[in-house]
């Protein structure tokens, strides 16, 4: 996939579980874990605003475009 989610680097810097992050976004741990682990096909930009709200960043920190290209190499 050619968009990298980051949400562990985040949560890492900011000393954040990931049972808080949920507990302050307000979504399910099993959506959460979607997230983290690439399997969403989409994210509202809502619950995008509540992460990056919650973990006082910007979107450009969670979420990384990588060209076909270098995911493979």
């Amino acid at each position: 996939m050619a968009i990298i989610i980051n949400i562990d680097v985040m949560l890492a810097k900011r000393k954040i579980s990931v049972t808080e992050l949920s507990d302050r976004v307000g979504i399910t741990m099993a959506n959460l874990s979607i997230l983290k682990n690439a399997k969403a096909k989409a994210i509202r930009l809502s619950t995008l605003e509540a992460i990056c709200k919650a973990l006082d960043c910007q979107p450009g920190d969670i979420l990384e475009y990588r060209s076909e290209e270098d995911s493979q190499g």
